[in-house]
């Protein structure tokens, strides 16, 4: 699903959706909307999602947005957005803040690498298998740095670091792809 859910209305303007855009904590807004409450606060510092209150640090057009350059007004609007993600999508964020975005992000890698609508450079489609793969290989493997059987479930901790390390890495690699669309870099 490239839009926001059937029969949902922005969250800020209450009315169907003009110029739909997710931000990285999930939830959609019309981005001429989102951009007000960006004007309204510091021009210096990200806005807050008015549901969830997380600091939005990349805002995602959705592909119809793009297919609306008859209106006059999405131009612009799709330039604020790009002016936005370049000015606060690479600010290096915390680790708590890269572990809040890994739903958004693994949803979205997901459905760019299923769909062949959808294109995703061949480098870093390939990265992302090379880490899948390697992680698994060492999940499965018998070799451990904390071994399972001397320390039971603990010993599951290793396993466990390495897939969240995984996940961490293709996560910010495809950040890095969402900011290269929308970001104009």
């Amino acid at each position: 699903m490239d839009g926001p859910p059937e029969n949902d209305v922005c969250s800020i303007c209450h009315g169907n959706f003009h110029v739909p855009c997710q931000s990285n904590c999930s939830h959609w807004f019309c981005a001429n909307c989102i951009l007000q409450v960006w004007d309204h606060g510091s021009a210096l510092q990200a806005c807050k999602c008015p549901l969830c209150r997380r600091p939005i640090t990349l805002l995602v057009p959705s592909d119809s947005a793009s297919r609306l350059h008859r209106d006059p007004v999405v131009p612009e609007v799709l330039r604020r957005i790009e002016h936005y993600n370049r000015h606060f999508g690479q600010h290096n964020s915390s680790l708590f803040q890269r572990v809040r975005d890994l739903p958004f992000l693994l949803r979205r890698l997901l459905r760019d690498m299923t769909d062949p609508q959808r294109s995703l450079p061949f480098v870093i489609r390939a990265r992302v298998y090379l880490a899948v793969i390697l992680s698994g290989i060492y999940v499965l493997s018998p070799v451990d740095i904390i071994p399972e059987g001397i320390l039971g479930i603990i010993g599951l901790l290793d396993d466990l670091i390495i897939m969240f390390i995984c996940f961490l890495h293709v996560a910010a690699l495809y950040r890095s792809v969402l900011l290269f669309r929308h970001g104009g870099s």
